[in-house]
């Protein structure tokens, strides 16, 4: 049995990544970064042990694709939060929503939507038509974004 479907895999690997490999110091240097940075109404993010054990694993992954996919289009992404620094008001209503903490993952479609995880390990893509369940773990969302599934729509009272 396989973590992802054969497509999905190679191209991961294409972008980089490889199976077991982590870096939880990078991760580590991100969430401390990000949080540690505040908006000017004193707002910071909310780093979690799921958003470290996904940038651990995939940070640093900048997927480039195009063209159709199984449900929508295809588009790049990359794994940096670095990227999604200032979407502390964003991040933080969608939080309130959920009723959990959320932490930027990067951008997608070259920042279009800000892709982002929740202290549960549920990956989100926001952009300015609505917030996105991609996933419930990373892999999920790695395999929506790459094969272009189409997500479920969040609802205002944060249930998908």
């Amino acid at each position: 049995m396989t973590r992802f479907p054969a497509d999905v895999f190679e191209v991961l690997t294409a972008a980089g990544w490889s199976p077991g490999s982590k870096d939880v110091q990078r991760a580590r240097h991100w969430g401390l970064t990000l949080s540690a940075w505040a908006s000017p109404g004193g707002h910071q993010h909310t780093f979690s042990p799921a958003a470290s054990a996904a940038l651990a694993e995939f940070g640093g992954l900048a997927v480039e694709q195009s063209g159709p996919g199984v449900d929508v289009a295809r588009t790049s992404f990359t794994l940096d939060p670095e990227l999604a620094l200032p979407t502390w008001l964003t991040l933080r209503g969608l939080g309130g929503a959920l009723g959990t903490g959320v932490f930027p993952l990067g951008l997608e479609d070259g920042g279009v939507s800000v892709l982002a995880i929740d202290s549960k390990g549920r990956v989100f893509a926001l952009d300015h038509t609505a917030e996105w369940l991609l996933g419930r773990t990373i892999d999920e969302a790695l395999v929506t974004l790459v094969l272009g599934r189409r997500p479920a729509r969040v609802r205002a009272d944060g249930s998908v």
